[in-house]
């Protein structure tokens, strides 16, 4: 468990501070994450990494000469917002154009790819490329649909060396794809992690016995094994990672990697048989590492990596770095402290008195959301650890509390309804982050679209806003009815809002019921989007948690309107 917390839901941002000021020389903070402390050389492409917390060092340790220049730090376990992605790329940007990096989760490539669109329409030549060395996430023929895992490091460290070189934004991106492609890893857990704050850990692991092919979101493995001794773990991790060798293959980068419980001593252990079975490959090993470099809070655990080596993959593996995580060779600090900033803060127009008068009224439901998911965060936690990471009950509370914080500031501005709406989703998506979040966001988004400062909207209006906010979330995440998420409950519930009258309370009860009934039916279903499709049948007999709390929150939405809370 974590001993070390303050308020649970801000952890994250509480070791970001700390971390900041131990490594102030190095990196400064920004709006969602950091950059290095030192400017860059003018026109030099800007590696960008990121992703969820708790996984230090990665990703803002890796943030310093030869590596990356900036980081976009999500809460624990969740992708960053994509204001937090573009917030970090300016400020990192040199001229040379942005590489976004991150590892292949859902979350993480909605919003990359987001903040990448609002990048580029500034006019900053940004790339995304996403991390997929995990050998037990997919089959070799999926190879580019596996997630991310410690393979991210070799993958950042070629990266940020490319760019240190001075190649052009073509030629970062295209190394950074051939190391992706050379690099495998494979990984097992003796133990799970526990969230910050929570009192009991993600998953249980058989009493004498590991995982394999853990994830580093708090995950299961994908399967159970007794535990014989360090020699057939050794055994098992080379042969996953050697099972995919390409034809020709003499030389390997090695990570052996902690998950953040297993420490210096047992990885040593374990690398001089690991080292053994590579050398009897025909392999030769090229500047190991036996080191914690992407750990899963504090899971007990270890995964191996290699990368395949070709000269020039080599170079840019033993090229100089200096990070507060990983230093290779000579590096002088590049020059001046770079200069950030200040980024303005948009005041709000006043909307006419009828429609402020309404947005103080959706207030109050976004307060009600931020109540419900407080009160439902536990259980949903909870659901969420069976097939996934077990976040999705702190995302909701951190993206309803944002939410509601800011349509309470919109309201105390004199905003109409349509920005106190609008206000409440760029809140929520920034404030959970994830794809659950970036979904949420862009839902209440739309819904305020639909209304207005200038009036007050109707019944019939009001109904037809929060069908189309409904509608959004199949739009924005690209899942169907039957994939088992939350548009499992979303379609429903604009279906019955669309069939309903201008009875507000009535139809929103009615709509509510129709949501319910297809979160419950998603017990039936095996996950085909998502992070809990590479767990295969795990979450058959359970409700998927984002269809569940989108039908709990619009339950008591609906008892609200009927006066019955």
């Amino acid at each position: 468990m974590t001993y070390l917390v303050g308020e649970p839901l801000d952890f994250a941002a509480d070791s970001l501070a700390g971390f900041v000021s131990a490594h102030s020389d190095l990196v400064q903070a920004v709006h969602g994450g950091v950059v290095r402390a030192d400017a860059s050389p003018r026109g030099e492409v800007a590696v960008v990494v990121g992703g969820g917390s708790g996984h230090y060092p990665a990703f803002c340790g890796w943030v310093g000469p030869g590596m990356a220049h900036g980081s976009v730090c999500g809460n624990i376990f969740a992708s960053p917002s994509d204001s937090q992605v573009v917030s970090v790329a300016r400020a990192a940007d040199n001229g040379g154009g942005v590489l976004l990096l991150f590892g292949n989760y859902a979350g993480d490539c909605l919003q990359f790819g987001k903040g990448a669109d609002v990048l580029n329409a500034e006019g900053i030549d940004t790339r995304v490329e996403t991390i997929t060395d995990d050998v037990a996430s997919r089959p070799v023929e999926k190879w580019t649909e596996r997630r991310g895992i410690a393979g991210d490091f070799f993958v950042v460290k070629v990266a940020g060396a490319a760019a240190a070189a001075g190649r052009d934004l073509d030629a970062v991106v295209e190394a950074t794809r051939r190391a992706n492609a050379a690099t495998r890893t494979l990984g097992i857990a003796f133990d799970a992690p526990t969230l910050p704050g929570a009192p009991e850990p993600l998953f249980t692991v058989p009493e004498g016995h590991y995982e394999l092919g853990l994830g580093v979101h708090g995950e299961p493995g994908l399967s159970s094994h007794p535990l014989n001794g360090v020699d057939e773990i050794a055994r098992t991790l080379v042969d996953g990672v050697l099972a995919e060798r390409p034809a020709g293959a003499r030389r390997v980068g090695v990570l052996v990697n902690g998950l953040g419980c297993t420490k210096y001593e047992e990885m040593f252990v374990l690398y001089g048989r690991v080292a053994r079975l590579l050398e009897a490959a025909g392999l030769e090993i090229v500047a190991p590492i036996v080191d914690e470099q992407v750990t899963s809070l504090d899971m007990a655990g270890v995964s191996l990596s290699v990368v395949f080596l070709d000269d020039e993959l080599e170079e840019l593996l033993l090229a100089p770095a200096l990070t507060p995580a990983f230093t290779r060779g000579a590096v002088e600090h590049a020059g001046p402290r770079r200069e950030l900033a200040a980024e303005a803060s948009a005041e709000l127009a006043a909307g006419s008195p009828e429609s402020a008068a309404q947005g103080a009224r959706i207030a109050e439901v976004v307060e009600l959301m931020a109540r419900t998911a407080a009160e439902d965060s536990d259980f949903l936690g909870r659901l969420d650890s069976i097939a996934g990471d077990g976040d999705h009950g702190q995302g909701m509370v951190l993206g309803s509390r944002a939410a509601a914080r800011a349509a309470s500031a919109a309201v105390a501005a004199g905003a109409g309804a349509a920005t106190v709406m609008r206000q409440a989703g760029l809140a929520w998506a920034e404030g959970a982050g994830g794809t659950s979040g970036a979904l949420w966001g862009r839902a209440l988004e739309a819904v305020g679209a639909a209304l207005s400062d200038e009036t007050a909207a109707d019944a019939a209006t009001v109904i037809a806003a929060v069908a189309a906010g409904a509608e959004s979330v199949p739009a924005n995440g690209g899942a169907q009815p039957g994939d088992k998420t939350m548009v499992d409950a979303t379609t429903p519930f604009a279906a019955s809002l669309r069939a309903a009258g201008d009875d507000l309370p009535g139809a929103f009860s009615a709509a509510a019921a129709a949501a319910t009934a297809g979160a419950e039916a998603t017990a039936d279903l095996v996950a085909r989007k998502g992070r809990a499709t590479t767990h295969g049948d795990a979450s058959l007999g359970h409700p998927d948690p984002g269809a569940v709390s989108f039908a709990r929150h619009m339950t008591r939405i609906a008892e609200q309107l009927a006066g019955e809370i």
